[in-house]
Formats: C-alpha cells, sequence, structure tokens
C-alpha cells in the first residue's frame, strides 16, 4: 500500500470513531498546551523582571554601606563604628573612575509632603544633576536644577508623576501648570521646577514615579541634617566595563576609607548586570521545573493513545486477518497503525498550540505578560509526534504479528 492510500485509509479509521479520537487526543491537548503556557508565562515574568532592573539604569553600579552584623552576646562597648558613605567619597569616586559615565550621591527619606492638592507621605530624594544620566530618566516638563543650585542650596524640585498629581491635583495635561508653585517637605518650602518623564514601576514593584528630587547638598542640609549618603550611583560607559568599573570603584573607596590590604569592606557594590543574570537565571530555573510539571501530561497522553490503539486492534482483528489473507504485508499492517497513532498525536498537538496561543492572548489582554517561544512550540510539535511513534509502536507491532488464520477465527 502507498504512502498515500495508507494516510486515507488512517484518517478514515479515526473519523469512523470522532468522539474516540477526540478524548485520545485530550492528554496529548493539555500536555502540549499546558507547556507552552507555562514556559510562555515564565519567559513573560523574566522579561519583565530584566525591563524593571534594566528601567533602574543604564549600566548602574549602585554603592552602599555594608549592612552590620553582630555575633551573639556581643558587648555594646565593642561595637564598631557604623558603615557610612559621603558625599566626600562620591567626590572621590567621580574625579578618579575611568570608566565612569556619569556619578551621584544619594540621600533619601520619607517625609510628609504638602501642596495645593494634598499632603502625602513621599520619598524625598536628594541626588546630583547626574543622578538622571544613571537612571536613564529625562524630565518631561520644565527642567532639572543644576550645579549652581548644589552651591547655593537651593530649595528647588521636581516630581514624579504620581507625586505631581497627588500633591497638586495634576493631570498629565496640565503638567506645565506645576512649574513654579510651591510644595512644603517638613518645615522646607520648595519651589518645583520640573516634572519628570513616567518610569513605572521598579523591579521590587514600587511605584518609581511616586518621588521628588531635590538638590543633594540642600537635602543634606536643610532636610536630613546629616553628611551620611544611602548610597552612590555610578553609569558605566558600556556594558563590557562592567566589572572592570567595579574593581575600579572598589580600590578608589578603599583608598579613601584607608582600610588595609585584606580588611572587609565597609561598603558593598552591587553590579547591575549580575542583577539581571541572576533574576533570569532563577527564572529560567523555574520555568524549567514548571515545563517539566506540564510535560507529564504529554506522557499521560501518549499511555492513553497506547491504550486505545491495542483496544483498536483488538476491535480490527478479523479486518487485519482479511487484509493479511489478500496479500497485505505485515509492515503494511504496521505503518497503518503507526500512522494513526502519529496522527491522533500531531492532531492533539495542533489543537493544544492554538489553545496555548488563545490562552496566552487572553492572559496579555488580563495584564499577565506571557511570552510565546517559537522554539518551545516547535519542540512541543516534535514531542507530541514522537510520542505518537513511541506509544504507537507496540500496538502496530501486535497488529502486524497477528496470525491470518488466527485472525480469521477471532470473534
Amino acid at each position: 500500500m502507498g504512502p498515500l492510500p495508507m494516510l486515507r485509509s488512517s484518517f478514515r479509521n479515526i473519523l469512523r470513531n470522532r468522539l474516540r479520537s477526540l478524548l485520545t487526543s485530550l492528554g496529548i491537548i493539555i500536555g502540549v498546551c499546558s507547556v507552552i503556557i507555562m514556559v510562555a508565562i515564565g519567559e513573560g515574568a523574566q522579561r519583565e523582571i530584566e525591563n524593571r532592573i534594566s528601567a533602574m539604569g543604564t549600566n548602574l553600579l549602585q554603592i552602599m554601606p555594608r549592612r552590620m552584623s553582630f555575633r551573639a552576646g556581643q558587648a555594646n562597648t565593642s561595637l564598631p563604628r557604623p558603615n557610612r558613605l559621603t558625599k566626600t567619597d562620591a567626590e572621590m569616586v567621580k574625579a578618579e573612575a575611568s570608566y565612569a559615565l556619569a556619578v551621584s550621591g544619594i540621600t533619601q527619606r520619607s517625609f510628609t509632603v504638602s501642596g495645593a492638592g494634598g499632603s502625602a507621605s513621599i520619598q524625598v530624594m536628594g541626588v546630583e544633576p547626574d543622578y538622571l544620566v544613571t537612571r536613564n530618566w529625562p524630565v518631561e516638563e520644565g527642567s532639572l536644577f543644576g550645579e549652581e543650585d548644589l552651591a547655593a542650596r537651593n530649595r528647588v524640585a521636581v516630581l514624579g508623576q504620581t507625586s505631581a498629581e497627588s500633591l497638586l491635583g495634576l493631570s498629565p495635561e496640565t503638567y506645565t501648570e506645576a512649574l513654579g508653585r510651591q510644595i512644603r517637605i517638613g518645615v522646607n518650602y520648595f519651589t518645583v521646577i520640573g516634572i519628570l518623564a513616567e518610569k513605572g514601576a521598579g523591579a521590587g514593584g514600587n511605584d518609581q514615579d511616586d518621588v521628588i528630587m531635590v538638590p543633594l547638598d540642600t537635602a543634606l542640609t536643610r532636610l536630613t541634617n546629616s553628611r551620611n549618603l544611602n548610597s552612590i550611583a555610578m553609569s558605566v560607559v558600556s556594558k563590557e566595563y562592567m566589572e572592570a568599573a567595579q574593581k575600579e570603584a572598589e580600590l578608589i573607596l578603599r583608598e579613601a576609607h584607608k582600610l588595609r590590604e585584606g580588611a572587609a569592606a565597609d561598603f558593598e557594590i552591587m553590579n547591575q548586570a549580575d542583577m539581571i543574570d541572576m533574576a533570569s537565571s532563577t527564572s529560567r530555573s523555574l520555568t524549567t521545573l514548571l515545563a517539566a510539571i506540564a510535560g507529564v501530561s504529554l506522557l499521560v497522553g501518549g499511555i492513553g493513545i497506547m491504550n486505545i490503539m491495542l483496544v483498536s486492534v483488538t476491535e480490527r482483528t478479523r479486518e487485519i486477518g482479511i487484509r493479511l489473507a489478500v496479500g497485505a504485508r505485515k509492515r503494511d499492517i504496521l505503518f497503518q497503525f503507526l500512522a494513526e497513532s502519529i496522527i491522533l498525536s500531531l492532531l492533539g498537538g495542533v489543537i493544544g498550540i492554538g489553545l496555548a496561543f488563545l490562552v496566552c492572548r487572553i492572559l496579555g489582554a488580563l495584564g499577565v505578560p506571557a511570552v510565546v517561544n517559537p522554539l518551545i512550540v516547535a519542540a512541543a510539535a516534535f514531542f507530541a509526534a514522537l510520542v505518537g511513534v513511541g506509544f504507537g509502536y507496540y500496538p502496530a507491532r501486535k497488529a502486524a504479528g497477528l496470525y491470518p488464520i488466527d485472525a480469521l477465527r477471532y470473534e
């Protein structure tokens, strides 16, 4: 029997029992659909995490005081001096770091802020003009404060869009009306000179637009009354120099803090590229685990196909005997049943792929990131066919191994 007559015969036998064929393929449909959806959700989450970390800034290094830890029972009199970063440290990094594109000291604290439209507890950041370069964050309306504002400790402020709405009652169409208005941070009045572009949610899910930025020196003297910084942000000229820039910044700060060689650093440097790699690695591991769990459905579906094909062999024993008696070869019978198994599996795979695309589109409309990977779709289809071959071979071989006389006598 040629390939085309064999395929026609296979489709005819499958369509003869439509409901049973559909139920047989159900395990494959669920397995393929589940694998694609799980991987799509995992890759969507991975991309979302990477985008949020990347939104923190371009090629960003964050330098922070190292958190202090004490052993149980340590006496208070022996506590070391708290770890600190100062504006002098930021200035040294800015002056000596050869890979730095922009450097800014940062001090931040939550304050009760009042405006014409209301009051709220908002994160107020004291930064230098280069901070927006490190964060790749433009000003949408107005302008940012400059070096002269830092030197004069001017009380000027730039608002995030969420802060502008909550404090001044403005909408995106009326942000220009914010310029020149007064807000009160604590007991100090500040003049609004700019509105930042929308940034969205951060890596931790916090609203990055609910922020107010003021000149660093103004914040240190008028708001926090401290010389200490919360952190130093450093943008590197190119991603390929991230590791070199991190080592260079570490050497500069160790020298500034007069740390002996081999002594533990009193600061820590977070590399944005390492953060992205770590988050991506974790997400990939979870995605692989979810896909493996979903892939069990494919095995269950394969067992279902083998079960139904064995039933089919039993039901069609006399048909097999007649075909063998009139000259059909054993390999014709083998290929006939194997083709039916593969077709059932592939049909289940195609329906599963279609359902997976539909579900991913619905999830996207609901705000759940789901990115369908074409390679995973191709792999799912391939494994569906493989399941058809693997679990259909035994029933097909059993059918081909029947003796014509015994098959004809079967009732």
